[in-house]
């Protein structure tokens, strides 16, 4: 695995994609379930107010949002998260 400088050259989406792809690599439950919510903050933090709530309210939009975490100012918000992920599986 890359080292901490390494990660933080990669763009937001592709820490996502690492972090996601890892975790599903390695049935990490825990990471995904702890992603899907912290997906409603991130779209509060990026602006998407309606977005968070509805996210709050119904699963489908959650797991929806999940594909596209790795995506945009809502892949910048969770930078932070997809890098500690990553850094501790070094």
């Amino acid at each position: 695995m890359a080292g901490n400088e390494d990660l933080e050259r990669l763009s937001s989406k592709e820490l996502h994609d690492r972090a996601v792809k890892l975790a599903v690599r390695h049935g990490d439950v825990k990471f995904l379930w702890r992603l899907l919510t912290s997906i409603p903050a991130a779209e509060a933090a990026a602006g998407n107010v309606g977005e968070s709530e509805a996210d709050i309210k119904y699963v489908l939009p959650m797991l929806d949002d999940y594909i596209h975490a790795g995506d945009g100012e809502i892949a910048e918000v969770l930078r932070p998260f997809y890098l500690e992920y990553l850094s501790e599986r070094d």
